[in-house]
Order: structure tokens, then C-alpha cells, then sequence
């Protein structure tokens, strides 16, 4: 497939995030610019955010319970 050149600015702190997540997946920038376009447009990203949304809305409590137990520990140390 023939590849286009695109054009964009942003912030500096966005390439440079843009330019860490590309080599953390071992692509490049322009790759990884592509599968993030894929992803938005197949519906993947919603799709995975609103699983994420229904599993801690099903597991909401669990995490409570973890973190009060965790605040509990703290403050039984603290005392």
C-alpha cells in the first residue's frame, strides 16, 4: 500500500509522549499514528473503554473495600 505524508503540530509534550509510546511498542511514530487511527475508527478504542467503565461498575466495590483496608493499615501505622 502506498503510504501519504502527513502534516500535523502539537504540543511538545505530545510528540514526546507520542515518540515514547511508539518505541515502548517498537513502532514508529508514523505507525503508531496509523494503528491509533485504526484503532478510533473500527470502534476498538470505544469499545474498550466502555468494557473498562462496565468492569469497575460491576466491581466498584471490591475497590472500595481495597482501599479502605489500605486507609485503615495506614492509619493503624500512623497511630
Amino acid at each position: 500500500m502506498a503510504k501519504t505524508q502527513l502534516g500535523a503540530r502539537v504540543d511538545e509534550d505530545v510528540a514526546e509522549l507520542a515518540k515514547r509510546r511508539a518505541a515502548d511498542l517498537g513502532l514508529s511514530i508514523g505507525d503508531y499514528l496509523a494503528r491509533l487511527v485504526q484503532d478510533d475508527a473500527s470502534g476498538l478504542r470505544a469499545r474498550a473503554v466502555g468494557a473498562a467503565a462496565r468492569f469497575l461498575a460491576d466491581h466498584q466495590a471490591v475497590f472500595d473495600e481495597a482501599e479502605q483496608a489500605q486507609q485503615e493499615h495506614r492509619g493503624a501505622r500512623a497511630a
